[in-house]
């Protein structure tokens, strides 16, 4: 049951836009709109901001993977009464002039009505797809965007731990090709940052993905991290797959509450420190034993010192799921998300991210509303339980 209930964080981390452009949920309405407005210089024009000071020094930012296609960060920004430090979006890698101009869009949305864009690079077409070519031009790409004072947080092939993915437990191949693509950011891209992101390792090796590394390969000798001729939860489930110090900037892991355990579907209450135990690697509890999970915030954000990021969270609401209502399942999860015991227990933890949608889930059959600020109730409360160690997009732009 492990393997379905981890392959089930897939999706949400895929998104319906992977792959098919950075922002291509924009309407082409709202696309020529920004488009008129980076032409007219409504939007401040910041001065770049240098990679490094993106972390901030205290607490952490607050972020929003937000469906474009429904709302725009104005009208976010606008709902949550605070413009979102950090915008997540989505392009297939490498990607072709729609999605340069699409990634160009999104930038200027987020100069508009946020400050720092997470982009999140899926080589779709497997890593062998990843020339020098393509990460000089991403380099160039990001080195005008970071021009116009937007900096950017780069997610290179996330979750390559997985094996549901084109990039998946390809060790090797996946260590040589983020440095290829880090080299190329880092030195022409000085307001861009590289993120390394693998999935939560519970349930790992994933086993029955389309991309699992096969016994006597020389991927499948690398991820056997014990020696023992198989793969399983004893294996070091991130360590084979890191890039390296100089290489990456931040790490991040994607931490959702999909409910207690497979099948999803049921609205349940979170259980207490659910989120922090996943995080530390001590998780032990009616979704299964995890305690065998390295603790990837003391390894990466205590031993590494790098700046931690959850790239995306939020809380399953089914709305036809009976079951505990709305507001409390996600309460349920925010409350350990803003903990205010969180900056001292966890000071590398630099960036936290709500995942904004409501869309259909192949893992429940149904709609699953994920946000947070569509209902009113729901909304006045989160607004509420937001920490003042969070850290937002000043309202005046830079």
């Amino acid at each position: 049951m492990k393997e379905f209930r981890l392959v089930a964080l897939v999706a949400v981390a895929a998104l319906a836009i992977g792959g098919i452009g950075v922002a291509d949920g924009l309407s082409d309405k709202r696309a020529a709109e920004q488009v008129a407005a980076a032409a007219s210089g409504s939007s401040p024009r910041c001065a770049a901001v240098p990679r490094n000071e993106v972390v901030p020094a205290d607490g952490a930012l607050f972020g929003v993977n937000l469906d474009l296609g429904s709302r725009s960060l104005a009208d976010y920004a606008q709902d949550l009464g605070h413009r979102a430090a950090v915008s997540v979006s989505f392009t297939g890698f490498p990607y072709d002039s729609r999605g340069h101009d699409y990634l160009l869009q999104a930038a200027e949305q987020i100069r508009a009505s946020g400050r720092t864009m997470l982009l999140t690079l899926e080589p779709e077409e497997g890593l062998g797809a990843v020339t020098d070519e393509a990460a000089r031009t991403l380099a160039a790409d990001l080195h005008e965007i970071n021009e116009t004072g937007v900096p950017v947080v780069v997610r290179f092939a996330h979750e390559m731990n997985g094996s549901w993915y084109a990039w998946g437990q390809q060790p090797t191949a996946y260590v040589e090709t983020f440095r290829r693509v880090a080299d190329a950011v880092h030195e022409h891209a000085p307001g861009s940052a590289m993120m390394w992101a693998p999935n939560y390792g519970g349930g790992y090796p994933f086993s029955g993905g389309q991309h699992e590394a096969e016994p006597g390969s020389d991927d499948f000798a690398v991820l056997d991290t014990d020696g023992d001729g198989a793969l399983s939860m004893a294996d070091d489930s991130y360590a084979p797959y890191y890039p390296g110090d100089d290489a990456v900037d931040w790490v991040g892991m994607s931490l959702y509450h999909w409910g207690s355990a497979h099948p999803w579907g049921e609205n349940e209450l979170s259980e207490p420190d659910k989120f922090a135990d996943q995080l530390t690697g001590v998780y032990d509890g009616s979704g299964g034993d995890d305690t065998a999970v390295p603790d990837f915030y003391a390894t990466y954000g205590d031993e590494h010192g790098k700046p931690v990021a959850i790239p995306e969270t939020a809380a399953l609401w089914v709305p036809d799921g009976g079951g505990v209502d709305e507001l409390e399942v996600k309460r349920s999860w925010w409350d350990q998300v803003f903990d205010p015991a969180l900056p001292e227990r966890f000071p590398q933890l630099k960036m936290i991210n709500w995942f904004e949608w409501d869309k259909h889930e192949v893992e429940v059959d149904g709609r699953v509303d994920w946000t947070t600020t569509t209902d009113d109730t729901v909304r006045t409360e989160f607004v509420r339980a937001l920490p003042e160690w969070l850290g937002f997009a000043p309202e005046g732009g830079c």
